[in-house]
């Protein structure tokens, strides 16, 4: 199928999942991961109306960039290596794994204006996953403070790939709540107004605890 019939099917369950909950379907941003496709696939995204546009890997994205700079913003949405941020900083308008402070000193280092940034959560526990316990957060973003090249736009999680829908939900549930949490703190270098969740096979059930960005790659424009 052509990425633009994905991206109705898509935009319509979004509707549905935000009709459910009574929210606003414009509070909810849908990013296209292209790692796993060509940049002939990425631009028919692009003229299918998608404007954020996801990468994993420096080499993905330093490629992509150079074809589709102008009507996109670039998400890094994969782990970071501190050597990498100087190739991808000023080509990204989001960087979703920030989950130290020693990628935050590089972030700030390398920056020329302040970077929106995610902390990554691992809500799940997993060793296999990045991100922090969610218990360490508070304290995470409380460090952040001396590095004013970085504002902390929200919080981002990968859920297990699990069928059981309660427990994704109990997973999402717990980054919203973390998100409110760090919201009341009122510091003005983290708004976190944005919750990054949800992924092809669970961004209903995202959309419906309170995710704001989704990130789509299978079901939106395939896989190679």
């Amino acid at each position: 199928m052509s990425v633009a019939e994905n991206l109705k099917t898509i935009q319509d369950n979004i509707h549905s999942a935000c009709q459910k909950t009574s929210r606003n379907v414009e509070e909810v941003s849908i990013i296209a991961v292209t790692k796993y496709v060509t940049l002939e696939r990425t631009k028919e995204a692009v003229e299918a109306g998608i404007v954020h546009l996801g990468e994993n890997r420096e080499e993905g994205l330093m490629k992509k960039w150079d074809e589709i700079k102008d009507g996109a913003q670039w998400h890094f949405i994969g782990t970071l290596q501190s050597r990498k941020v100087k190739s991808i900083i000023d080509k990204v308008s989001y960087i979703h794994s920030l989950d130290r402070i020693s990628l935050a000193k590089e972030i700030h280092k390398r920056a020329k204006y302040p970077i929106y940034c995610f902390v990554q959560v691992n809500v799940s526990g997993e060793e296999s996953k990045h991100g922090l316990p969610p218990e360490d957060v508070i304290n995470f973003i409380h460090e952040l403070q001396k590095y004013s090249n970085i504002v902390v736009k929200g919080l981002m999680t990968m859920a297990p790939f699990i069928e059981e829908e309660e427990q994704l939900r109990m997973y999402f549930r717990t980054l919203k709540e973390l998100q409110e949490n760090v919201k009341d703190l009122k510091l003005s270098y983290a708004p976190c107004d944005e919750l990054s969740m949800g992924m092809s096979n669970d961004y209903r059930i995202a959309v419906e605890e309170g995710a704001t960005f989704v990130r789509i790659g299978t079901a939106l424009v395939g896989e190679e």
